[in-house]
């Protein structure tokens, strides 16, 4: 057997026929990612039954305010201009931005805070749309992290680790899932344009040591939704088509030399590019959605790369039974001016959002949907700077933030955890991030223990050694 010079440990299937490639692999990674590969179409060869078949992680990047939306805090209100207690710090380390701060004063949030549906769901006047849903949500309050900056903090909400060079959470599902629609990726990622704040690096849906092709594929918001996916002029697509034979012609000989899994890469990713000529522009045309439609996600989804026109790409892409899509909105990042600033991206976010939910729902597809809202931290009860209580700023709080779920198997209308009275520490329930891929693994189907690969000498996986479902917020 070959060994790829870039995955030491990875055993190739190479030369074995596909009765020989299950019976070596028929446990653990083989049991999951094998069988669904060849049977993705009819769930056999999961660990469990799945409660979902897709997710939508609509990520928050920059981190939201739990307090200014999710944790309603009426004794932090009351307390805004006093001193954080050290009772409630606890000697906790802080940012570089402001732990030399001689004062940490107390400030609640400006926002109205009322309670929503059936559910009686706490949610901030900020989100009135996201409000109108607070019966189909999953809200989990008692999130917590390590990661206290951005690069670390995003890097583990999307894979499982703070430092680079692990599988994004789309990857694995990929690998271990396989795709439900051989002429789209099975993994998708969507940036809103134009966007200020932290960068959003490749790396945040790679594959890292996974199989090339089970990366994230970035749309974009142009006439070439993925470069260099349409033919140069004069290259007909019968032309296209033999050179791509030919060279796949090539590439098997080498494979058969040398069994570098690489070059099985190669030929998938070619042959994909191949059909998504097709494919992709149909999927990304909006030009054909009614008005009710727009109307429904609002006017912003008529532009092109739009958080909204993101949203209803999300839901047409949920529609061709893509695996895992992933947004990404910037602009969380409030040390500064955080009610005039979290408005506005509130006015981006909010209807947008409750629009994919309800439109998911509206054609029976949120059952086994799974879309996500949330960032990779949460923010301060205390003023970054100089006190305004008008005008003023939180610094990063991995200590406690708040996600929510709807549809594929969370429990809808339900409050998760919570924190203490100044939204500092969990009170109760915590949810690590480990604990959070556990319990997405497991409405998929997976067990996230089972799901492995080996790579340098050991048996990777995306909840590294830890992590546990979180059986309460399923139904």
């Amino acid at each position: 057997m070959k060994h790829s010079p870039e995955c030491t440990g990875f055993e190739s299937p190479l030369g074995l026929d596909r009765r020989g490639f299950l019976q070596r692999f028929g446990g653990g990674l083989g049991g999951i990612a094998l069988a669904n590969m060849l049977q993705a179409e009819t769930g056999d060869g999961l660990h469990h039954v799945a409660r979902a078949k897709r997710v939508i992680y609509l990520f928050q990047s920059g981190g939201p305010s739990q307090i200014d939306l999710f944790d309603h805090k009426p004794k932090l209100t009351e307390e805004t201009g006093k001193e954080l207690p050290d009772s409630v710090r606890k000697g906790q380390r802080l940012t570089g931005m402001s732990g030399n701060q001689a004062s940490l004063p107390l400030v609640g949030s400006p926002f109205k805070f009322s309670q929503h549906g059936k559910s009686g769901q706490w949610i901030s006047d900020r989100l009135p749309h996201i409000s109108k849903i607070a019966d189909d949500l999953c809200i989990v309050k008692s999130m917590y992290t390590e990661a206290i900056n951005h690069g670390p903090g995003v890097t583990f909400m999307q894979t499982g680790s703070q430092f680079p060079g692990r599988p994004s959470m789309g990857a694995w599902l990929s690998h271990g899932l396989g795709t439900m629609n051989r002429n789209l990726p099975s993994f998708v990622t969507l940036v809103t344009k134009g966007k200020g704040g932290q960068p959003l690096v490749s790396r945040l849906w790679g594959s890292g040591f996974l199989p090339g092709k089970h990366a994230g594929t970035r749309f974009r918001p142009d006439k070439d939704a993925i470069l260099y996916l349409n033919s140069p002029k004069g290259v007909s697509s019968e032309g296209r088509r033999k050179m791509l034979d030919r060279l796949k012609d090539l590439h098997e000989l080498q494979l058969e030399r040398t069994g570098d899994p690489r070059l099985e890469t190669r030929i998938a990713q070619y042959e994909m590019g191949f059909r998504m000529q097709a494919s992709i522009p149909a999927v990304t045309d909006l030009g054909k959605e009614p008005d009710s439609t727009f109307k429904l996600y609002g006017e912003d989804a008529r532009k092109p790369g739009t958080f909204a026109a993101n949203c209803l790409l999300a839901r047409r892409l949920a529609e061709q039974d893509v695996r895992f899509i992933q947004l990404y909105h910037p602009g969380w990042d409030q040390h500064g001016g955080l009610p005039g600033g979290i408005s506005r991206q509130c006015k981006e976010t909010d209807q947008a959002s409750a629009a994919l939910v309800t439109d998911l729902k509206e054609r029976g597809m949120l059952e086994d949907t799974l879309v996500i809202w949330g960032g990779e931290f949460g923010r301060t009860n205390y003023c970054q700077g100089k006190f305004n209580s008008k005008n003023f700023g939180r610094d990063h709080h991995p200590r406690c933030f708040s996600i929510w779920m709807a549809g594929g198997g969370s429990k809808p209308g339900t409050s998760y955890g919570s924190t203490d009275e100044y939204s500092y520490n969990i009170a109760e329930n915590g949810v690590h991030v480990h604990d959070f891929h556990a319990t997405i693994l497991h409405l998929l189907g997976i067990d996230h223990e089972r799901l492995t690969y080996k790579y340098q000498g050991r048996h990777f996986r995306l909840t590294d050694v830890h992590g546990h479902v979180v059986k309460n917020v399923l139904v």
